[in-house]
């Protein structure tokens, strides 16, 4: 594991991270409240013949934040972060918030896994909870924002709350639809967080998906199928690379992806 010190409008982050492998490369952003460990154990032993980086994102595992940031200033970070290494990856996997972050960065390829970003109706619990913190935090009483936060936040600092605050509503439907990558979508079929329904809309919006599959399993259902998205991921960019390397359009090489097809 490795370290880098970046800085991003004025202010220094310092980026954990591990890279395993050689050849092209392929960048791994995990989900909310998890960490690069989770993306490594899940891809780690895959992708033979890539140089993989797994990156903790700022707030999250071993790396530091400095104050609350929005989804588009994560994407900043990580872009300032693989300029500092010399990195300039082929291919982005998200999982769920690193979807969002990776649709951002707009690689070549990129794979999409129960990615958030689809705006979703809040419980109305959920609903309650929010007006009842904000009627105190009207009062001055702000400081008891622990009693309201996500579990998602339980045990994290304020700066994150005020993060998850910032990007758990943000709506990405123009992002995926706009992102010039060629994307592949999979999603965990019974999963909660993030529902089967969002996979299945940005798949219909995006201009550019090759591939939209359910797969068994919750949120973190990669866990599982690691080998599966791993094999799908690496014959996408051989396809690609053939393509350009016999001189194809981008057009051409497209018809043969197949687009919203499959593999």
């Amino acid at each position: 594991m490795a370290s880098r010190e970046i800085s991003y409008n004025g202010i220094k982050y310092s980026i954990s991270y591990e890279i395993v492998g050689r050849g092209e490369e392929i960048l791994f952003l995990h989900g909310w409240g998890a960490k690069k460990e989770v993306m490594k154990k899940a891809f780690g032993s895959y992708f033979d013949g890539f140089r993989q980086i797994y990156v903790d994102l700022p707030g999250f595992g071993a790396s530091s934040i400095e104050k609350a940031l929005v989804t588009e200033q994560y994407a900043g970070i990580i872009r300032e972060f693989l300029a500092s290494i010399g990195s300039h990856p082929l291919c982005v996997v998200g999982h769920s918030f690193g979807g969002k972050v990776a649709s951002l960065l707009a690689p070549r390829v990129l794979v999409l896994l129960s990615s958030a970003g689809i705006p979703i109706k809040k419980k109305f619990s959920t609903r309650v909870k929010i007006r009842l913190f904000k009627m105190f935090k009207a009062m001055g009483f702000g400081f008891l924002w622990r009693i309201f936060a996500s579990k998602d936040v339980a045990g994290m600092s304020a700066t994150m709350y005020e993060t998850l605050k910032n990007v758990v509503n943000e709506d990405f439907t123009s992002v995926f639809a706009n992102c010039p990558s060629r994307i592949l979508i999979f999603w965990g079929a019974e999963d909660s967080t993030t529902p089967l329904s969002c996979g299945k809309k940005i798949s219909e919006i995006a201009r550019n998906c090759v591939k939209f599959e359910p797969l068994s399993g919750d949120h973190f259902f990669f866990l599982t199928h690691g080998e599966g998205i791993a094999a799908n991921t690496a014959a996408l960019i051989a396809q690609m690379q053939d393509g350009i390397a016999q001189g194809k359009s981008e057009e051409e090489i497209d018809k043969e992806l197949n687009m919203k097809g499959e593999l």
